[in-house]
């Protein structure tokens, strides 16, 4: 192919404003939650982030890059968590405007971490004269993933639509087990880089490193990590379907009691499991013969149960909480009949008020929003030969720390062959935060090798095997249980093992690398200049 040589007289082409870039990366940002689920479509989110490395590199100065960082993030994260309006205003109160301003204003907040990325890129692409192949395959991957780790713990962490999430179908789901959600999110980012290439001079090798990355992960996909303990156990995932307005009505709080306790008692299963907060009554506000009449259908059916209840240690210790009833009540990590879980993650503003922001909490009517949180270790609740290890909603954002239950579990205890979300997304109606939520399962599971059995209030109600498929699910916005056998499993993944260190050492020997591309550069170009 032949190209026209530029027209030395022609008046040079109009640069875009920094604003026009900052409109293209916004767009583009949003665009990306089709890359997410419900929908899949997870080219767009590489294509994306291929825009937003265009944009940065085509800057005219470290603020700018700065500043179209910043418009990514605030578009991906406003159409990624729109759903949040619907839990400030429609379940918490807040008055519409107010919700649509935080909501924005949280969209502002996670912009800065794509910010701080692409600024950093940009000042040390022009501090280290670094070559274009090195900006895009070294530099800016490493610190668009880096800055994402970063959004997943720093004050508490918010890792909601991390781009690794696209990527539980596509061909770096293999890498999962090895280097996380966030390793996955560094590969796509690697892949939107070189794709950047495709006319440059180093297009073959960048085209070829797209391939090997891609086959290498399909490939991963055939490794087994994990192997079947014991025997399959029989489970009912109940999905009470309880509309968020009625959960705290005085009203009604009878009624989904006998509603939640007719569906436990139904029928027998090694494992029965309610969402999160079924129950919304302390054990001590109970009527008395409650929890002693599920216990003894327990008993008498060899069955159990791990039922959503909030707890209270004293007045002003309430914690967020799972209560197991099991069929052996002399089994070991029961106290007095009773297996407890704590929630220990918990959601800033809706279950704990950060210092200072007790305003912000007060604009809203949300119950139980003071808890205290649970320890980091707990052990898991054994079921025959398994061991189910809870989790509750949020908690399943942070594979770290699931790993870390995993690879370290509760004195006394083998590492748990089942993992259990509970939780109760009604406070978002009937959104995209559903199957967000769901996928987010998936990469749990694909992480640790484990199934992962899921109880919600509105749904997602499923079941996920170890590789990540969800083999049974309840249609969302209905009442029903979900009841199937399923297959415990024992191993580990690298990831149980490294936790997020793996990626990160590769994070940074990227950044290590683009140093010393940019070193040799400047030696090859001063030798020349000798010469």
């Amino acid at each position: 192919m032949r190209f026209r040589r530029a027209d030395p007289n022609a008046p040079p082409k109009p640069q875009r404003s920094t604003q026009g870039r900052m409109l293209v990366t916004a767009l583009a940002g949003a665009l990306c939650v089709l890359g997410f689920a419900p929908f899949g479509w997870w080219p767009l989110e590489i294509l994306g982030l291929a825009t937003l490395f265009y944009q940065v590199l085509r800057s005219s100065s470290v603020k700018a890059a700065g500043l179209i960082g910043w418009a990514f993030g605030f578009g991906w994260t406003a159409a990624g968590v729109h759903w949040l309006y619907v839990s400030l205003h429609d379940h918490g109160g807040m008055a519409a405007p107010l919700a649509a301003v935080a909501v924005a204003l949280l969209a502002w907040a996670m912009g800065i971490y794509v910010a701080l990325a692409m600024g950093t890129a940009a000042w040390l692409r022009k501090k280290w004269a670094l070559p274009l192949p090195a900006a895009n395959l070294l530099l800016l991957p490493a610190l668009w993933a880096l800055f994402e780790w970063l959004r997943g713990w720093l004050f508490t962490g918010f890792p909601w639509l991390s781009s690794g999430y696209a990527h539980n179908h596509s061909p770096l789901a293999g890498f999962a087990p090895i280097v996380g959600v966030y390793g996955l999110g560094w590969l796509a980012a690697l892949i939107a880089g070189a794709l950047l290439l495709v006319f440059h001079r180093t297009r073959l090798r960048a085209l070829a490193l797209v391939v090997v990355v891609s086959v290498v992960g399909v490939g991963l996909g055939f490794i087994t990590w994990t192997h079947p303990q014991g025997n399959l156990i029989s489970v009912r995932l109940i999905q009470g379907n309880v509309p968020q307005a009625e959960k705290f009505d005085g009203s009604r709080v009878a009624a989904v009691m006998r509603q939640y306790q007719d569906a436990i008692t139904a029928a027998p299963a090694d494992l029965i499991a309610t969402p999160e907060t079924a129950i919304v009554m302390l054990p001590q506000q109970l009527p008395p013969d409650y929890l002693p009449g599920l216990a003894q259908f327990m008993h008498q059916t060899n069955s159990n149960l791990i039922l959503g209840i909030p707890m209270a240690d004293s007045r002003t210790a309430y914690f967020n909480s799972v209560l197991g009833i099991a069929a052996n009540p002399g089994a070991a990590q029961v106290a007095g009949g009773y297996y407890r879980y704590d929630k220990h993650h918990l959601v800033p503003y809706g279950e704990f008020i950060p210092w200072g922001f007790r305003w912000f909490v007060n604009l809203m009517s949300i119950p139980l929003g003071d808890q205290t949180s649970g320890p980091d270790i707990q052990p898991a609740f054994a079921i025959r030969d398994q061991l189910v290890l809870p989790n509750i909603c949020y908690e399943d954002l942070f594979g770290e720390e699931i790993a870390a239950q995993l690879n370290t579990p509760a004195q006394g205890q083998q590492p748990a062959t089942m993992l259990l979300n509970v939780s109760n997304l009604a406070w978002f109606g009937d959104t995209i935060a559903i199957p967000q939520h769901l996928q987010i399962s998936q990469m749990r599971t694909l992480e640790t090798g484990r199934p992962m059995l899921r109880a919600t209030n509105t749904g997602a109600t499923a079941i996920i095997d170890g590789r990540g498929v969800v083999r049974e699910q309840l249609a969302v916005n209905t009442t029903g249980t979900l009841a199937a056998n399923v297959q415990g499993m024992a191993g580990t993944t690298p990831y149980i093992v490294l936790g997020n260190k793996l990626f990160l050492a590769l994070a940074l020997l990227s950044l290590g690398g683009a140093w010393l591309w940019a070193k040799r550069s400047r030696t090859a170009k001063n030798a020349a200049a000798a010469a």
